[in-house]
């Protein structure tokens, strides 16, 4: 297979999978959090998004994510690590995310994604994906340390990571009906 063949098959997509997806914990939490939010914002509670991508690459399936960090970390393909709400916390495991660039890996209760796979590269960016997802920033979850009115989290992680790629996060919107907390963090810290 030649390089102009294989770039036809290389592509990046979009999943947006509601908060929450599979457990109940995080989801109900979730949604107390955002009917105060958007109580304090005067405006109706909407769904809330976290975004994770797959890309196919030179033959080969890859996903890229930000999860809680737990146990052995080469089998998930994890490039990065941060701390979780306070830069001290992080020293403890239960205190951690990681980034992950996981070959043949799997996205978490994809089959719950809303308006997803949505295709949102072709070609050569699939590559620029890859090589610029270990560079992400390691700020601490859950906290604005770079002033830009949204706290760090895995949309920051995602719109970080596609917008150093060169594609525009700041034109990709969540699903109707729905916002994606950190996603403006992300595309402001790209453009730093």
């Amino acid at each position: 297979m030649t390089r102009d063949s294989a770039d036809e098959l290389d592509a990046v997509d979009l999943f947006w999978l509601p908060l929450g997806a599979g457990g109940h914990f995080v989801r109900a939490n979730g949604r107390i959090y955002e009917r105060i939010k958007a109580l304090l914002e005067h405006r109706r509670p909407l769904d809330i998004y976290h975004a994770a991508l797959r890309l196919t690459f030179g033959g080969q399936g890859w996903v890229i994510e930000q999860a809680p960090a737990f146990g052995s970390s080469g089998e998930r393909g994890v490039v990065a690590e941060g701390p979780v709400g306070a830069r001290w916390a992080g020293r403890f495991e239960i205190f951690r995310y990681e980034v992950r660039v996981w070959r043949e890996g799997r996205i978490p209760d994809a089959d719950e994604a809303v308006e997803s796979p949505r295709r949102i590269g072709e070609g050569r960016v699939a590559e620029r994906v890859l090589s610029v997802a270990p560079e992400v920033p390691r700020l601490v979850w859950g906290r604005d340390e770079l002033g830009t009115g949204e706290m760090w989290n895995s949309n920051a992680v995602i719109a970080w990571v596609l917008e150093r790629s060169g594609l525009d996060a700041e034109s990709i919107a969540p699903p109707s009906g729905g916002r994606a907390p950190g996603w403006r963090a992300g595309v402001a810290a790209a453009r730093r």
